[in-house]
C-alpha cells in the first residue's frame, strides 16, 4: 500500500532508464471515479458526518479499530468517529515480535455492531458526535481482526515481512480474514474464478465455520460456486456462475466447493483424499418454490444434516444468489437460529445487498449534485453564463499552449503553474477591459 521513495542524488541521469507512465485527463478522473466508488461500497454509501450509534446495531456497517485509544482491540467505531475522533491517531505496538505503527486499522464491514466510541473502553475519551453512550455494547463481537491481525496465521495486513501482499478472502460467518493459500485447500487454484480471474462464488465459509453449515448440503448444487477449471460443461443458469447438475443422488459427478466428486465411488478428482468410508452423501431435496410456509427441503433439516466429525473440514464458496434459495419455512428458522446463523437469511446481511445500497447512494448523491449544479448555471443571467464558457475557454486554450511548449524531459514546477493561471488573469483582464 506504501511506496517506494527514491533518495534525493544522482542527477537527472538516474531516471533515464525509466519509462515514465503518463496517463490522459479523462484516465484520471475515470481513476478518481474509479476510488470514490470503491469507497462508497466499502462504508455503505456512509457520508461519514454522523456517528451511527442512534440507529442501533446496525444489520451491517463499515467499521474501525483505534489502537492508540484501545490498544487491547476490543472496541470498534463507525465511519464518522474514526475521522471526528481518532484522525491521526498512531501508536507502536509490539506484535509478533515487531514494532508496528498502528493507527485506526480498517476492518470492512462487520455486521450487527453498534459504535462503542466513548464509552467505558475508552477511558477518559468523549466522542465528539454522540457523547451520550452506555458503558458497553454488550452484542458486538470481535475477533482478532480488531488487534490489527487476521488468518489462521495472525498475521498484520500489510505484513512488513511479506514480499508481495497477497489477496484475503472474508469469511460471511466469523467475518475474519483470511489468505487464500491458509483455507485448508491443496492449490489456491481451486478457488472458483473464471478466466480473468475474478470470483464466481458470491461468499465464503472458512473450514472453521463449514461444519455449522453443513445443512446446506442438503440443497441442490446449483448453491455451490462452479470453479473454472472443471472439465464438465457449464449448463446455463440465471447468473451464470452456479454449479451445474440437478439434485439427483445418482449424478455420477458433482461439483462441490470448486472440486469435482463421483459420489459412487467417494473420489475427489482435484486431490488424491478420498471421503471417509463412514461418510454418506445426503441424498439432495428437489426444492418447492411455494411460498405457502411448507419446507423447501420436504424434511426436518435437524435430523438429517450430515455430520461434519467424520469429514476433514473443507472450505465453502458459495454461488450468485444463493441465499434466495435458502428455505425459509419455521422449523429451518428456528434451525438456523439454533446454529447461530439466522442472518443468512436475512436480505441486508449479504455484501451484495450492502453494496447495491451504496450505489443507490451514490447514484442518489451524484444527482444532488448535478441538480445543484443545474440550479446554480440557471440562477445566472447571460452575461454571467457567458463570462463563465469564456473563462473555460481561456483555461483550455492556456493548458494546451502550455503542453504544446513544454519540455517533456523536466518536470512541472509550482512555477509553471503559476505562470499559467497568471497568463488566465491578464486575458481576463484584457477581456473585461
Amino acid at each position: 500500500m506504501a511506496g517506494e521513495g527514491s533518495g534525493g542524488g544522482g542527477g537527472a541521469g538516474a531516471f533515464e532508464d525509466e519509462a515514465e507512465p503518463t496517463v490522459t485527463i479523462g484516465e484520471y478522473i475515470e481513476g478518481i471515479e474509479a476510488e470514490e466508488l470503491e469507497a462508497d461500497l466499502v462504508l455503505g454509501g456512509d457520508d461519514g458526518k454522523e456517528c451511527t450509534y442512534g440507529g442501533g446495531y446496525l444489520k451491517r456497517q463499515a467499521v474501525f479499530s483505534c489502537l492508540t485509544c484501545v490498544p487491547a482491540g476490543v472496541a470498534g467505531v463507525c465511519t464518522a468517529c474514526s475521522l471526528a475522533c481518532h484522525d491521526g491517531h498512531e501508536c507502536t505496538q509490539l506484535m509478533l515480535g515487531w514494532f508496528f505503527l498502528l493507527k485506526v486499522v480498517e476492518l470492512w464491514t462487520k455486521r450487527k455492531f453498534r459504535c462503542d466510541c466513548g464509552n467505558s473502553k475508552f477511558g477518559s475519551h468523549v466522542c465528539k458526535l454522540c457523547p451520550e453512550k452506555d458503558p458497553e455494547n454488550p452484542a458486538n463481537s470481535y475477533n482478532h481482526n480488531f488487534k490489527g491481525s487476521y488468518c489462521t496465521c495472525g498475521r498484520p495486513y500489510p505484513d512488513p515481512e511479506a514480499e508481495k501482499q497477497v489477496e484475503m478472502i472474508q469469511c460471511c460467518i466469523c467475518e475474519d480474514w483470511f489468505h487464500e493459500d491458509h483455507i485448508g485447500l491443496n492449490s489456491i487454484e481451486e478457488i472458483p474464478r473464471d478466466e480473468e480471474g475474478e470470483p464466481l462464488y458470491e461468499d465464503f465459509i472458512c473450514p472453521k465455520c463449514s461444519p455449522k453449515c453443513y445443512f446446506l448440503k442438503l440443497y441442490p448444487d446449483t448453491i455451490w460456486a462452479s470453479n473454472k477449471q472443471s472439465s464438465a460443461p457449464q449448463a446455463e443458469t440465471t447468473n451464470s456462475t452456479v454449479m451445474n447438475g440437478n439434485s439427483s443422488l445418482g449424478d455420477i459427478e458433482k461439483s462441490e466447493n470448486g472440486a469435482l466428486i463421483n459420489h459412487l465411488n467417494c473420489e475427489k478428482t482435484s486431490d488424491n483424499e478420498n471421503c471417509p468410508k463412514d461418510s454418506v452423501a445426503p441424498e439432495k431435496a428437489s426444492l418447492d418454490d411455494s411460498s405457502d410456509g411448507k419446507c423447501k427441503l420436504g424434511m426436518n433439516i435437524s435430523s438429517n444434516t450430515p455430520s461434519a466429525d467424520s469429514e476433514k473440514k473443507m472450505p465453502f464458496f458459495m454461488s450468485k444468489s444463493w441465499r434466495e434459495v435458502i428455505c425459509r419455512c419455521e422449523t429451518c428458522t428456528d434451525f438456523y437460529a439454533q446454529q447461530g446463523v439466522a442472518y443468512l437469511i436475512d436480505k441486508e446481511d449479504s455484501i451484495e445487498e450492502y453494496e447495491k445500497i451504496a450505489k443507490q447512494k451514490r447514484e442518489k448523491k451524484l444527482e444532488q449534485q448535478e441538480g445543484v449544479e443545474a440550479n446554480f448555471l440557471n440562477s445566472l443571467d447571460h452575461v454571467q453564463k457567458i463570462e463563465i464558457l469564456s473563462g473555460i475557454n481561456d483555461m483550455k486554450n492556456e493548458l494546451q499552449s502550455f503542453l504544446e511548449t513544454f519540455d517533456s524531459s523536466k518536470p512541472v514546477t509550482s512555477e509553471d503553474i503559476r505562470a499559467v493561471f497568471e497568463n488566465l488573469a491578464k486575458k481576463k483582464k484584457q477581456r473585461l477591459s
